[in-house]
């Protein structure tokens, strides 16, 4: 998703091509998760020439809204306090850093 948003649109070649500058994937590993993420509504597609060209369906934040939601529905039976608890202990937050996430959660 990040390298569609990034480009507005892609094909398969060039997702899987700016991936393996990064890394080592295989060009059907490409294809399959294009695949999932045009059947979750994620990504929609058009026919250009003889590939597909890949665009985003909804809005990056709506996205990764719905990726969140879903993570700690399959992941923490739908609590985000597990997820929070290990993102406090395992990633060193500053104070400032959860003094803002604090700030967040009062009503305005």
């Amino acid at each position: 998703m990040k390298i569609v948003w990034e480009r507005d649109c892609s094909t398969v070649r060039d997702v899987y091509e700016t991936l393996l500058e990064r890394r080592k994937v295989a060009y059907t590993t490409v294809m399959t998760m294009m695949k999932i993420l045009e059947q979750k509504k994620y990504l929609k597609k058009v026919m250009a020439d003889r590939a597909y060209v890949y665009r985003p369906a909804q809005p990056k934040g709506q996205v990764i809204g719905d990726m969140v939601r879903d993570f700690i529905d399959r992941v923490f039976n739908g609590s985000a306090e597990p997820l929070l608890v290990h993102l406090v202990q395992e990633h060193d937050l500053s104070a400032e850093e959860l003094e803002e996430i604090a700030r967040l959660r009062r009503p305005s």
